[in-house]
């Protein structure tokens, strides 16, 4: 019978609600509330197992630690090293739901790291422990970034290398970088990535390996000797891709879904069935909380049809790839690379706003014939009061609660 009910919402709504409201049971609608909850974490697992976000050395939470703390770095005799808060690469974390727990790090800090010397023509600067052994071979990380800004001298360095180290100082792999540097590379920073476990690196022997990766030294050399001042921030091991699946196991993230979307639910009733009850009060209606609530549940059968045209809607997308830039958060850089992810879910966005713009149309109607049902009131009164409700509900109490609750 309860099956009948929600099936008759949908087809013979008025006869359906005058029946739940001369009969309210609050099972019927913890039945909605249980298919919701059941079709919704199906079309959010659908979503986040087609979202990756990059995976990075130093990990996430831990922000970029090697470029946050100067004591970590050795430097050629004479060389100042010291944490600049002045001047270094700025995110702002961003949260991305999709992505569930590994959004939000500040993953570039607030501190450089500065290197100075005077009457020099070279420079060295090392990281001599990395914190354990990183994994650049073919199941670990593909890449290596670097954010570096030359202050002086006003010329382009003539030689700069990146020499990464495998267990001991004998065995390393070479990477000439002076290509990378240009004559207007002075006073910006220079965003590099390269490619590692390949490409143009060059080995000291065949004992230097890729995957056992534990230390790393930079060398700039200029034509004469001058005063010397760069600084390095944004220093990560990066472009492995993982979804919240493979990271949290398929257990967690049902559950951290399932428990997100029942609380949603819940919140969207009890606000919607309070402002109605208030709104009809001050109206003079006559009104009863219980009968209500039962036909305001079972009217929210228009949120579980949503969900499950979202999950065959979004099982269409390819895999979504968020990198560093994205989650990190730096100006201009995300707006770059979110364009692609954007480009990518433009039409299934642009199919999912119309199906819920759709159901919010359907979802007044059905309040509008449960306050006409209740009251007597007209149909455009009761229209306004339903439309009332869910606007205010849906574009402010919600997720103003939401954001409340975490």
């Amino acid at each position: 019978m309860i099956v009948n009910d929600i099936l008759k919402v949908l087809y013979a709504p008025h006869r359906a609600f005058k029946e739940i409201i001369q009969n309210p049971r609050y099972i019927g609608a913890f039945v909605v509330l249980i298919l919701f909850v059941a079709a919704q974490t199906g079309f959010a697992y659908t979503y986040v197992s087609k979202s990756y976000s990059e995976q990075t050395m130093p990990v996430g939470d831990l922000g970029d630690v090697w470029t946050e703390n100067a004591t970590l770095w050795r430097a050629s005799l004479g060389v100042n090293i010291t944490n600049n808060y002045a001047d270094f690469v700025n995110g702002t974390p961003t949260f991305i739901p999709t992505l569930l727990f590994r959004t939000g790090f500040d993953y570039f800090g607030n501190s450089s790291i500065e290197f100075a010397v005077n009457d020099r023509n070279n420079i060295q600067m090392a990281l001599s422990d990395l914190g354990g052994s990183v994994n650049c071979g073919a199941d670990g990380f593909k890449n290596i970034s670097v954010r570096i800004k030359l202050i002086s001298p006003n010329v382009k360095p003539e030689n700069v290398s990146l020499y990464l180290y495998s267990l001991s100082d004998s065995n390393f792999f070479y990477y000439d970088l002076t290509k990378n540097f240009s004559s207007s590379a002075v006073n910006v920073w220079n965003n590099i990535t390269l490619p590692v476990g390949s490409g143009d690196w060059v080995s000291s022997n065949s004992v230097a390996s890729w995957e056992n990766i534990t230390s790393l030294k930079m060398d700039f050399a200029w034509p004469t000797n001058s005063s010397i001042d760069l600084r390095v921030d944004g220093l990560f091991f990066r472009g492995i891709f993982k979804n919240p699946v493979e990271i949290y196991g398929s257990e967690t993230v049902i559950f951290s879904i399932a428990l997100s979307v029942a609380m949603q639910f819940v919140l969207q009733w009890l606000l919607l069935v309070g402002l109605m009850y208030v709104i009809i009060k001050g109206l003079k209606g006559n009104v009863l909380w219980k009968p209500l609530m039962v036909a305001v549940g079972f009217g929210l059968v228009t949120m579980v049809i949503e969900a499950v045209i979202l999950v065959v809607t979004y099982m269409t997308l390819p895999n979504l790839y968020h990198p560093l830039e994205v989650v990190a958060g730096v100006p201009v850089e995300i707006d770059v690379a979110y364009q692609v992810i954007s480009n990518a879910t433009a039409f299934v966005s642009l199919v999912a706003g119309i199906i819920s713009i759709a159901v919010y149309v359907w979802t007044i109607a059905l309040g509008a014939v449960i306050t006409r049902t209740i009251t007597a009131f007209g149909w455009l009164k009761s229209i306004l009061i339903s439309a009332a409700a869910f606007v205010i509900t849906v574009e402010f109490l919600l997720p103003l609660l939401t954001s409340l609750l975490g």
